[in-house]
């Protein structure tokens, strides 16, 4: 798979910096998906508050994401997050975020989001996306979506929506896909403490009153979730194991 974008030597980076609550550890004391998204999500609306290019002007919606884990965030309790825009297109925009745990904990993410307009329809980008447009280096970015449909005898598994996971725009939110997939994980919680890839696409909103179902299904050494209402997959995750670390 293609390595993610490295760190950029012009245009704009924004660093923050978040402790580890009780709530955001799982069992043993690895930081959760769910938390990394919050982490994530909050760095974002962070560095568009300051520019501008956020709500209630500009919207931004989350196509696909990839978190790498090449050291899960096992005993960190204070991470460095550090974000840059990574691509471009003329409704579209990639987003690289880089954590660094006080424990020695690694996460490496990029992603891709739709822009809106104030109507909430996909607008163009347009002027004064300068700083974010540098950083990018003259990358572009694909909106397609590349994750697998479950095959049809993957069994389910019913998921309520609750109404804490709706956000502002009264959607399910990004965070509150990812723990689902931790609850599927649970007993096999081992695999997510040691290096990992989570990818998740996302194809339709999902909203509260819809009948959700998680349907699994393996695929190739890693195992997907697809979150399907009404026999539409709204969703897909996949996780799978990254090499480990070589040592001396």
């Amino acid at each position: 798979m293609q390595a993610l974008p490295s760190r950029p030597t012009s245009g704009r980076t924004y660093r923050t910096r978040f402790r580890v609550r009780l709530s955001d550890m799982d069992p043993d004391g690895r930081v959760r998906l769910d938390a990394v998204a919050r982490y994530l999500q909050d760095a974002a609306t962070e560095d568009v508050e300051e520019t501008g290019w956020g709500t209630p002007e500009h919207l931004w919606v989350l196509r696909s994401v990839r978190i790498d884990m090449p050291a899960p965030l096992l005993e960190d309790r204070a991470l460095e997050v550090t974000t840059w825009g990574s691509g471009l297109a003329s409704l579209a925009a990639a987003r690289r975020w880089s954590i660094s745990g006080d424990q020695g904990g690694s996460v490496e993410v990029d992603s891709v989001w739709i822009h809106l307009g104030p109507d909430g329809r996909p607008a163009r980008i347009g002027e004064g996306f300068d700083e974010y447009r540098a950083a990018a280096g003259g990358r572009g970015v694909s909106t397609r979506l590349v994750l697998p449909d479950p095959p049809p005898s993957a069994p389910r598994t019913a998921w309520p929506i609750r109404t804490t996971d709706l956000d502002l725009m009264g959607h399910v939110n990004n965070a509150a896909y990812w723990k689902a997939v931790e609850d599927r994980f649970h007993e096999g919680r081992e695999a997510l403490r040691r290096p990992y890839r989570a990818r998740l696409d996302y194809r339709h909103p999902l909203d509260l009153g819809e009948a959700l179902a998680l349907a699994e299904f393996d695929a190739g050494e890693g195992r997907g979730i697809a979150f399907v209402a009404d026999e539409v997959v709204k969703a897909v995750a996949l996780v799978e194991p990254l090499p480990e670390p070589a040592t001396l």
